[in-house]
């Protein structure tokens, strides 16, 4: 038998409509209202204020380890702009920009970095998963949620963020494999900063791209420049839109850097140079997305400060919320709770064994 090259029904694409200086490509410019480009500069400059401010607090002890998002906030904030209420967020552990865009407020992000439980409280109405730290396992839950939303026959969708450290992980072509397999509508957006951690992308892949991993697994897939946010938008628009009619899901791959810490017990500077992160400061997602809302008329110097004094007293009131409730005294017997739906025996035991030495006084010398 003759070799035979195999006709692949899809090609990779890239995209990019904003380039780093704040030009646009009329052609693809995505026709948004107004309204919803200030909303995306002033959570952009938001999340980058609010995160800087939260390194401030871990640095003096008031929070405890987090994965700053400086940087990304075009990659997060361009996909999940596309969403509806109904629709769900799969998170993994660098998404406070988008969450805070769904809804959460700042205050229990913060108290989720505390350490308190209540932080990771997620009202009825509101369809976002929890935070994921085991890298990759979050791509899991979003097939298996988008498979039970086609299974109800609703009309919803599920999108999942992940960085590039989660392509190297089992779990994300299981995830993809089950994802295409079943026409689930997901939406999964890999932030490709170029770092897991200490391992750069090149020692992870010898693949070209990482959209084009959706390849072998018969979805569309499109890389784009990440740090662009009309780009990232018109990607994840067309995604959804794929999603919600039925067709299937989409992988997308948003370019992007870690100008940060990957964590903040993380000291980047022992495998990376200042030039690299340089390179990419003069990418700056809000620095081009602000030339181009000026050149629209939408922003001058004068409205930029305006927003910078508005979400800077915006993080002063959550940081105060955040502080009044950290003053209240913790009940021990909280850690008791929440862990199952019916408590057994030997957790009643152990729960009443405490409550009767704090009663009696002894709680704090025997637990401390």
């Amino acid at each position: 038998m003759p070799r035979k090259a195999i006709e692949l029904p899809l090609q990779l694409e890239t995209l990019s409509i904003l380039d780093e200086n704040g030009q646009v490509d009329r052609d693809l410019e995505p026709d948004l209202p107004d309204s919803l480009l200030l909303k995306l500069h002033r959570t952009m400059v938001l999340g980058r204020r609010f995160d800087e401010r939260m390194l401030t607090l871990q640095r003096q002890g008031r929070i405890g380890t987090f994965a700053p998002i400086k940087g990304q906030e075009a990659s997060q904030l361009g996909a999940i702009a596309v969403l509806e209420p109904e629709d769900w967020m799969v998170p993994c552990f660098r998404e406070a920009a988008a969450e805070i865009w769904r809804g959460k407020a700042m205050e229990h992000i913060l108290m989720v970095y505390a350490g308190y439980n209540e932080g990771a409280f997620i009202p009825e109405d509101v369809n976002n998963l929890p935070v994921a730290i085991p890298v990759g396992s979050q791509t899991l839950h979003a097939a298996g949620l988008a498979y039970g939303i086609k299974y109800r026959g609703k009309n919803q969708i599920a999108m999942c963020f992940f960085g590039d450290g989660a392509t190297s992980e089992g779990d994300f072509h299981e995830a993809l494999n089950f994802a295409s397999v079943f026409q689930v509508p997901a939406v999964f957006i890999c932030q490709n900063n170029h770092w897991a951690i200490s391992v750069p992308r090149s020692r992870q892949t010898k693949s070209k791209t990482l959209a084009q991993k959706a390849l072998a697994y018969d979805m569309p897939g499109i890389a784009v420049d990440g740090n662009d946010v009309l780009a990232v938008y018109a990607a994840a628009k067309e995604a959804a839109d794929r999603a919600r009619s039925g067709d299937g899901p989409t992988l997308i791959e948003t370019v992007t850097y870690r100008m940060s810490l990957h964590t903040t017990a993380d000291d980047p500077k022992r495998y990376r140079t200042d030039d690299e992160v340089e390179e990419w400061v003069r990418k700056d997602p809000i620095t081009r997305f602000q030339k181009y809302l000026t050149d629209k008329g939408l922003l001058d110097e004068a409205r930029i400060q305006s927003v910078e004094e508005a979400v800077k007293a915006e993080i002063k009131e959550a940081e105060e919320r955040f502080a009044r409730f950290a003053e209240k005294p913790v009940d021990p017997l909280v850690m008791f709770e929440h862990a199952y739906a019916e408590s057994p025996p030997h957790l009643e035991s152990q729960r009443e064994e405490l409550r009767r030495e704090l009663e009696a006084g002894k709680g704090g010398d025997q637990h401390g």
